[in-house]
């Protein structure tokens, strides 16, 4: 496992395990999965545990592998406050308390104020008495490193970096979001003012693996290094040494045990200007045939009328990345045949989703 250092010097894993999207088995976090995916990873060097107050079920069950196994002081955890649910001064603490016992800890080693969306939300949060809070933590030792996570465009990702002095910052860049979101000129400013740049939606929510084109799969399986589409969404990052940590969503021992091997040799510069040249014919591919750029984070749900929004989605650009039988199979049998139907022929057009969605699509 390759090592690169927080604000204070200290160890990170390049590899994080992100904990949204744990096994799941009848609708519930697998725990037996998640326990063996979190122990195997943790016993390769992953040191860095991400999870959130919004993730179903991810703090309690990450909270008691943690403590069952007794390894909660040899990893870090890093959760995050739902600052758009936040109406008083008094909720900070309220939902702090209810995650660090949701966690079965009394410190929380990365906070952060998750997915500020542009200065204002945060500039709420400084108005409710957030900074003299957030002091008060820090002295005590109850949070170790303050952060944020964002979705929004490079500008206002700036104004946010420079609104306050961060120890670190999340944010969703892979080479298809290299010119959106915070973006490379981002990601470069952060490391610039000395801010580690912790990474989510690497490989897309999936969908760099998953959701390839056929074309795209066969340059990848031809290509003579053998690289894997996660490897290569990998590298790609790790190449940038702006990058300290990134999260990826592993939810199969096989996923665990790939991303760590590509951990093990992944070092900045780590890429010559063909593989540069490669990507970017990866990159063509896909933009050739993507519809919708849904990453699947499911921020937009639950949808008042039931509408499974991700799903619709990642059905509809199926049928344009494969064949248009495979989306439309996929999406009757996993959304039309359902007893409580999750059919987009449900929305009203409330427009609710549209509000949560980091990608802002319509």
């Amino acid at each position: 496992m390759q090592y690169r250092n927080n604000k204070q010097g200290e160890p990170l894993s390049v590899l994080g395990f992100g904990c949204m999207r744990f096994a799941r088995k009848n609708g519930s976090i697998d725990y037996k999965q998640a326990e063996q995916q979190v122990l195997y990873a943790k016993s390769q060097g992953v040191n860095y545990f991400d999870t959130a107050y919004i993730y179903p079920g991810s703090e309690v069950i990450l909270g008691e592998i943690l403590a069952k196994n007794h390894i909660r002081e040899e990893v870090n955890i890093a959760t995050k406050l739902p600052q758009y649910l936040i109406k008083s001064a008094g909720s900070i603490e309220k939902y702090f308390k209810e995650q660090c016992k949701r966690l079965q800890t009394d410190y929380i080693d990365y906070y952060l104020m998750h997915m500020l969306t542009d200065e204002l939300s945060w500039q709420k949060l400084v108005d409710l008495g957030i900074k003299d809070w957030i002091d008060e933590k820090k002295r005590t030792g109850q949070i170790r490193h303050i952060g944020f996570s964002f979705h929004g465009n490079t500008e206002t990702f700036l104004k946010c970096l420079h609104a306050y002095d961060w120890d670190f910052c999340q944010v969703q860049y892979n080479y298809m979001d290299e010119h959106s979101q915070a973006g490379r000129k981002g990601v470069e400013e952060a490391e610039k003012l000395g801010i580690p740049v912790i990474i989510m939606e690497p490989l897309r929510g999936g969908k760099l693996v998953n959701m390839l084109p056929e074309n795209a799969k066969k340059l990848i399986a031809n290509h003579p290094s053998k690289r894997s589409a996660a490897d290569w969404s990998l590298r790609w990052l790790w190449d940038q040494s702006a990058i300290t940590v990134i999260l990826s969503g592993m939810n199969s021992m096989e996923q665990v045990k790939e991303n760590i091997e590509s951990a093990d040799t992944a070092v900045p510069h780590c890429l010559k200007d063909e593989d540069f040249t490669f990507i970017e014919s990866i990159k063509e591919e896909i933009n050739k045939y993507t519809k919708v750029g849904c990453t699947g984070c499911g921020y937009c749900q639950p949808c008042p009328k039931g509408v499974d929004i991700p799903l619709a989605f990642r059905c509809y650009n199926e049928m344009y990345i494969e064949k248009k039988g495979v989306g439309r199979r996929e999406y009757m049998q996993t959304s039309l045949l359902k007893k409580n139907p999750t059919s987009a022929s449900n929305c009203i057009g409330c427009g609710k989703c549209e509000q949560h969605c980091p990608q802002h699509i319509e």
